[in-house]
């Protein structure tokens, strides 16, 4: 009496009542806990309906061929020959399981091709569409009817006036009553505010080492050229030479997001804080206005393609409704933020020498500019007139890399190949100049901090300087090394309430300079 499955005899029978089968106990038991059903006839079964079998309790007997020698050898051989059939079966599945994962492969580097022209398809599309809003309110402002579009351009004869330059709708009254009354607002309260006690004081400054360091940018093209710094969510956005912008979360110590649609490296970047926007100027010509998600990432909502040479400087205005930038063209555009469109084009008929850096006065009506043979300009933002001209003996020897107003309003500081050029804006002339480093050092970067209570200095190293009046010294505070090994500090930023500085150099990393967190526990308190 042999089991219906295993073909065995049996040690513990049982006999179904429904099927007449014999079965070895724990082999149904097992099948019928998990189906439910007969093996072989696939019917209804039960343990119920199992009947145990009695029978002698009697030992196996050897079977015949295990009693002589041939008979053992012929064991062995059909045991080899079933191992070699095993094998051989292996084998063919391994080779069928090659040939599926290879196909599988295939198919999935077809698939990511696909996906990839798309992603392109779909950001030339956006492309157009942002070209397409940027044109509707030029095209609202004046007669002229609605310019056709045709692969993503604007018609020339819409596009440029009779003499040969794009047509802007300019910056209209009602922009320019938001201007005033914003310089109004701000030239009030700043007259009312006070030094915050929560500002980091000149001993803590004198004990600032660096806390931290963290490679954002790819090795193969190291260079960190802007840094900017959301202050109420403290992130901290690098824009480097590898054509990428950097979001970084310093608390957690975690990469955000990272924003990739330059195609060339990025040399200016701010955040725009009230509508959580960040906008990216880069050598490619474009400037970016990116969008923040509840997730945390960005998404580029406008692509402004109006100057025609690298872009150099981004500035955001203090109503965070307007921003400029300033280019290698000669010329500086004043944008609407919540349409991308480019109200004004200022140049002047006898610039030559391209800009390459930008900065808004806190309070909104002035705009200063550094040109690439260090002539600094100062304009007057509701008329798009030049009101000043700093050149010659009391201007700037080789490019404007800097320029950073300060936040009482009365001080402008400007940087380049001859150190940094204080400026007083009520008498328009320069009382003090800076020069950390020898004459073949250039000075790359330079940035109050928001009380208007220091000023870094960036070139071979980091120097913070105690903000004084005309008349004092302006005392050097802190002199914070250049750990890149570069010997090229590029930007530098300080955080809220200068209790920590971000530091951009020529290698990949971001560098945070402040106290360790027992100091810095013991000056909060």
């Amino acid at each position: 009496m042999i089991c219906a499955i295993s073909g065995e005899v049996p040690e513990d029978p049982v006999l179904s009542t429904k099927s007449g089968l014999l079965f070895e106990r724990r082999l149904i038991q097992r099948y019928v806990e998990d189906h439910g059903k007969c093996p072989v006839t696939k019917e209804e079964l039960a343990m119920d309906d199992l009947v145990t079998v009695k029978t002698d309790k009697i030992p196996k007997p050897r079977p015949l061929q295990a009693a002589s020698v041939p008979g053992l050898l012929g064991m062995f051989q059909n045991e080899w020959d079933a191992l070699m059939l095993s094998n051989f079966a292996l084998e063919q599945q391994l080779h069928t399981a090659r040939q599926e994962l290879s196909h599988a492969l295939y198919q999935h580097d077809a698939a990511c091709r696909v996906i990839a022209r798309l992603k392109k398809e779909r950001d030339e599309s956006r492309t157009l569409l942002a070209q397409a809003e940027r044109q509707i309110p030029i095209s609202a402002a004046g007669p002229a009817p609605v310019a056709a579009v045709t692969n993503g351009k604007r018609a020339l004869e819409d596009e440029v006036g009779p003499d040969g330059k794009k047509i802007r709708p300019g910056i209209n009254p009602v922009m320019i009553d938001e201007l005033t009354e914003c310089n109004s607002v701000l030239s009030a309260q700043r007259k009312k505010r006070q030094v915050p006690p929560s500002l980091a004081p000149i001993d803590a400054l004198e004990r600032y080492t660096q806390i931290s360091s963290h490679p954002l940018h790819k090795t193969n093209k190291p260079g960190i050229l802007s840094i900017d710094i959301h202050h109420s969510k403290d992130i901290i956005a690098t824009g480097g030479i590898d054509t990428n912008a950097v979001l970084f979360d310093r608390p957690s110590g975690q990469v955000l997001c990272t924003l990739t649609d330059h195609s060339k490296k990025i040399t200016s970047l701010k955040f725009v804080p009230r509508d959580e926007l960040l906008i990216t100027g880069s050598a490619d010509k474009t400037v970016r206005v990116w969008q923040g998600n509840e997730d945390g990432s960005y998404g580029c909502r406008h692509t402004m393609r109006d100057h025609g040479a690298e872009v150099e400087a981004v500035t955001v205005h203090a109503s965070q409704k307007y921003f400029a930038t300033a280019s290698r063209d000669s010329t500086w555009c004043f944008y609407d933020i919540s349409t991308g469109s480019c109200l004004t084009q200022v140049g002047e008929a006898s610039g030559q020498d391209g800009y390459t850096s930008a900065a808004f006065h806190p309070d909104g009506l002035i705009l200063g500019t550094g040109t690439s043979e260090g002539v600094i300009k100062i304009w007057d933002v509701k008329s798009q007139t030049r009101v000043a001209k700093f050149e010659g003996e009391v201007g700037h020897v080789g490019t404007v890399t800097a320029m950073s107003f300060s936040e009482n309003g009365y001080f402008l500081a400007t940087a380049a190949l001859d150190g940094v050029k204080l400026w007083d804006l009520r008498k328009l002339r320069n009382f003090r100049t800076l020069s950390p480093y020898d004459p073949d050092t250039p000075t790359s970067s330079v940035e109050f901090d928001f009380s208007g209570s220091y000023i870094a200095v960036a070139g071979s190293d980091i120097r913070v300087y105690q903000v004084a009046n005309v008349k004092t010294e302006w005392n050097l505070v802190k002199t914070l090394p250049d750990l890149s090994g570069t010997g090229k500090v590029t930007s530098v930023k300080f955080g809220a309430d200068a209790k920590y500085v971000a530091v951009g150099s020529m290698d990949h990393n971001l560098r945070v300079f402040g106290l360790p967190g027992d100091e810095q526990m013991e000056v909060a308190k």
